[in-house]
């Protein structure tokens, strides 16, 4: 696995594996339907696929991936269809979460829970009390959220910081703001993927992309198996990630990382 060795460089190594993937999971509508199908047959086909991406995420050595569930906008749906999602996850959650805590698997789940019933805030507490303190694989599941509501809600911390008294405003950086965000341990995403042959951010982690590698597929997710996952990892393998360098700067700053300072 590469490792960062000053902020914004990252070592060469031989087969580069980011630290964090995010992905949304598109196409679950229009898989059910070219199949004649209601949508809903599309999401419960898709776990299928949630399965086997935290499987090769695990195996490859991946140490954070997020998951697009459910977006702040997704509320405008057909009741039936949001219902249906909202059971899913409840399901998810009581099947998923012993297998998860076995193989190490830590949980959380980001965004705002306010929104939901109050059976499945408890449900979501639990699954990530049980497996607080794992050690393997980060997965974080964005439900309810929304890039511009991360944003928002940082920002409303820094005002209330500010007016208690404990933060300075001039101090105030795009550091200040970060450690506000929602994984604020983690680190942002290396790569962003999203299937179904859509090429949109649709609000996701907008600040913490602001660097990823954008790998869009043209598969829909219920066939998204490991096999195109791992055509989105090699595919981050072969980038050259500069953050504002040139690339002969990152080229000589990787030697000196293989070969030493001598």
């Amino acid at each position: 696995m590469e490792t960062v060795t000053s902020p914004g460089v990252v070592a060469a190594s031989e087969t580069p594996v980011p630290a964090h993937v995010a992905i949304i999971m598109d196409g679950n509508g229009r898989w059910a339907k070219r199949r004649g199908m209601p949508r809903t047959a599309g999401h419960r086909e898709g776990v299928k696929s949630v399965r086997a991406v935290v499987e090769e995420s695990v195996r490859r050595g991946v140490g954070t991936l997020t998951l697009f569930a459910f977006s702040s906008e997704n509320w405008r749906r057909p009741p039936s269809e949001v219902n249906i999602l909202m059971e899913l996850f409840m399901s998810a959650l009581r099947g998923e979460v012993r297998r998860l805590h076995q193989h190490e698997v830590r949980l959380r789940v980001i965004g705002e829970r306010a929104a939901f019933s109050e059976r499945l805030q408890q449900r979501i507490a639990e699954a990530e009390q049980l497996t607080a303190e794992n050690t393997g694989l980060n997965l974080q599941v964005a439900a309810n959220y929304g890039g511009r509501w991360d944003i928002t809600r940082a920002a409303r911390q820094l005002v209330a910081d500010v007016q208690a008294g404990s933060l300075d405003p001039d101090s105030i950086d795009e550091t200040a703001l970060a450690e506000r965000l929602s994984f604020p341990d983690l680190p942002e995403p290396d790569l962003f993927i999203r299937t179904g042959g859509e090429q949109r951010l649709s609000n996701f982690m907008l600040w913490q992309s602001a660097y990823s590698e954008l790998f869009f597929s043209p598969v829909l997710w219920p066939d998204f198996d490991a096999s195109a996952f791992a055509e989105a990892l090699d595919f981050y393998a072969g980038r050259q990630r500069r953050f504002g360098r040139t690339g002969e700067q990152v080229e000589a700053l990787s030697a000196v990382g293989r070969y030493g300072r001598g």
